[in-house]
């Protein structure tokens, strides 16, 4: 028997889309395509660049369908949007010294090894992250990773603010162990 898509809750087609259902992933496409371009057009005025963002924002959703637990699809979407519109903004203001990464300013001048340091302890983070609990991995991905506060996790998530806080919390704990852990053993 084939689903009719349009008659299907939001939680039903997230349910589908994260199973890889890609006709679920149509319909959501469907239903929140144009308010998500009036949403960012509002902000952007630039057509071409507010219809390359909207795309972004649904091909994120596809590739981090597995791991992410949306409660509220559109809230999810917003607030994807509005960081990749913020994102955008700073771009195009350009980037002030105070805001260069870390990483760039240490890769550049006398420390010529410092970008493998960098790469390094990425793979050592990546490492610990596979062995923490699913929820706290997706919560330190969204905080860390993908630049999102802790509100805007809570409502993607439908947990609390402070539940949010609290597996960062204990994160930061286990993640200073762990670093503390593979430092005493390359002295050795």
């Amino acid at each position: 028997m084939k689903i009719s898509y349009q008659t299907c809750t939001d939680d039903e087609l997230l349910r589908c889309i994260s199973e890889s259902d890609s006709e679920a992933f149509n319909e959501i496409y469907q239903r929140y395509w144009k308010k998500l371009y009036n949403e960012t057009y509002k902000r952007l005025r630039n057509a071409q660049l507010v219809e390359e963002i909207v795309q972004d924002v649904f091909i994120d959703m596809w590739t981090k369908r597995t791991y992410y637990q949306v409660k509220s699809i559109y809230a999810y979407l917003l607030i994807s949007m509005r960081y990749k519109t913020f994102k955008e903004y700073r771009k195009s203001k350009g980037v002030s010294f105070f805001e260069i990464p870390l990483d760039d300013i240490y890769a550049s001048g006398d420390q010529a090894d410092s970008r493998l340091n960098v790469n390094e302890l990425q793979t050592c983070i990546e490492y610990w992250l596979s062995m923490q609990p699913e929820k706290r991995a997706v919560i330190f991905r969204m905080r860390y990773l993908d630049y999102l506060s802790t509100r805007e996790i809570s409502t993607i998530l439908g947990i609390s603010q402070k539940t949010v806080q609290n597996q960062l919390i204990t994160a930061f704990t286990s993640l200073r162990e762990f670093i503390t852990k593979l430092l005493i053993l390359a002295l050795f």
